[in-house]
């Protein structure tokens, strides 16, 4: 579940820089001779421009601004996938769909090769509602953005500091249809535990204040390009 970098990756952005958060879509492998699928990379589904607050070795934190033009995954006929019943909501054809990010804006942070990003959620008048702690590939960096994989399983916590599981039928039924092998669904639980542990002890970055962090007043709302959905440029050989 490592993540790597694309070759023509920075080292890091500046605070107000504009980047691509995405997420690649579950493709189904094709079944190994010991009856396993292989993991294979789907095209990209999401994407959310966003701008960046923080860039460092510790951590990448990224500002998802209210009204800010997206890619979303949606259903053949443009109905939204959550509208779907469960037991076909992963089979039925897609293709992907403009949409303004609804809201009052989310603060993602991600440290590197670490398999999940926390996210975190207010309500009108900067009120903090929760944390968001969605499993996800390791980020892979490029020029342009970071690039991952969802999971399915995630976990919202609270400012009392309890927690909970959210959408574990999603992540049944990923497998149930072939989006995730038992091996990869094993680790993703076991990183689920692990953001657990972080969680009870209270660690970063859940103990680091972001709730009372706050945008700058004066950043633009990024703009989604028409080539959101680009391959990163290999390095020349």
């Amino acid at each position: 579940m490592a993540g790597t970098e694309y070759p023509e990756c920075i080292e890091h952005w500046t605070p107000g820089d504009h980047i691509l958060w995405r997420y690649r879509g579950n493709v189904p492998a094709p079944r190994r001779a010991d009856g396993g699928p292989d993991r294979i990379p789907g095209p990209v589904h999401i994407c959310r421009p966003v701008t960046v607050v923080q860039d460092t070795d510790e951590l990448l934190a990224v500002w998802v601004a209210p009204g800010t033009e997206c890619v979303k995954p949606v259903l053949a006929d443009g109905t939204d996938v959550h509208d779907e019943p469960l037991v076909t909501r992963y089979t039925a054809p897609r293709t992907t769909a403009r949409s303004a990010w609804l809201g009052n804006g989310v603060l993602k942070l991600a440290r590197p090769g670490e398999p999940w990003s926390v996210w975190l959620f207010w309500e009108t008048g900067w009120h903090f509602r929760s944390w968001y702690v969605n499993l996800e590939e390791p980020r892979t960096r490029w020029a342009g953005g970071i690039d991952s994989e969802d999971h399915f399983l995630d976990i919202s916590v609270y400012p009392d500091r309890s927690w909970v599981w959210r959408d574990e039928d999603e992540f049944a039924q990923a497998q149930r249809v072939g989006l995730m092998a038992p091996g990869t669904a094993r680790q993703v639980r076991q990183a689920g535990l692990a953001a657990v542990e972080v969680i009870q002890d209270w660690g970063t970055p859940f103990r680091d204040g972001w709730e009372d962090w706050r945008p700058d007043p004066r950043w633009p709302v990024p703009t989604l390009p028409d080539d959101w959905d680009r391959t990163p440029t290999p390095m020349a050989s």
